[in-house]
């Protein structure tokens, strides 16, 4: 059964400013995340794009600026209220030595626990769905260090699923993954988010996987925010050559209407 609704909070950034230690990577940047909707983070390499992930999860602390989770300074809530609000998925986590797909996916509860509430039956209720829905019940006594890289991606997927946070950020969620397993993951997060309101925050290199699934895109480039809004309002020829060096023709995809980039050949 999925869970309870659960209203999905508001995060936004102001004058953010991101680095690690060095020239900041995120520049002055303001976004608002749109509730309910699925946001798509689109960009070059090295536009920004997994660091201002990073900084909207509290992975990494702002040098300026921040980021507020319903209204509050995220750097100022507790670890389990944040956990509670945002499932993540992180770019190549790594996995523990020895552990299996049920016990790592089973770490996804770990916002729900309490002193006295132990390990309940809702626990295992969100574990076997999440595993359900990944396609992993067969796998669940390996070894993740024994799965392909497709399979880890599927099991680190399924502990941000047994989380049950109603706002999840991914980045590269579909990393490792073949073409199939793409859209079968791409199309499961769709899902959740027109059933269960999740609002779905992810980093995605294919530009017309994100104008596909997401109803709201930020385009990064050198840290900034080069365009953000509807796909078919900002997806341009031209903000594809300013964002990626690129030239190409966007035209309306035939099945879903939505923004299809088709490049040029370079002429060598």
């Amino acid at each position: 059964m999925p869970p309870e609704w659960v209203p999905s909070p508001t995060l936004n950034a102001e004058g953010l400013f991101a680095d690690y230690g060095g020239p900041p990577v995120v520049k002055n940047l303001s976004a608002d995340i749109p509730t309910g909707e699925i946001t798509a983070i689109v960009g070059a390499n090295a536009s920004g794009k997994s660091t201002l992930l990073r900084a909207l999860a509290r992975l990494l602390r702002p040098s300026e600026g921040a980021v507020y989770l319903d209204g509050a300074d995220i750097c100022s809530l507790p670890t389990r209220s944040v956990a509670s609000r945002l499932g993540l998925l992180p770019q190549s986590p790594r996995v523990p030595d020895g552990v299996v797909v049920e016990d790592l996916v089973r770490r996804g509860r770990y916002p729900h626990q309490r002193l006295f509430s132990q390990w309940s039956k809702t626990d295992d209720q969100a574990v076997e769905r999440a595993l359900n829905l990944t396609g992993l019940v067969e796998l669940r006594s390996r070894p993740v260090d024994e799965l392909s890289g497709g399979q880890r991606q599927r099991v680190w997927i399924a502990m941000a699923l047994a989380q049950d946070a109603p706002m999840m950020l991914l980045d590269e969620p579909t990393t490792f993954l073949d073409i199939a397993h793409q859209v079968e993951m791409l199309d499961l997060l769709a899902r959740l988010n027109e059933t269960e309101n999740r609002t779905v925050v992810m980093v995605l290199h294919d530009l017309n996987q994100a104008c596909r699934y997401a109803s709201h895109i930020i385009a990064l480039a050198d840290g900034r925010i080069e365009a953000a809004g509807p796909p078919a309002e900002v997806v341009t020829a031209d903000l594809i050559e300013r964002v990626f060096g690129l030239r190409v023709s966007v035209i309306s995809c035939p099945v879903t209407g939505t923004p299809l980039c088709i490049p040029y050949r370079h002429n060598y």
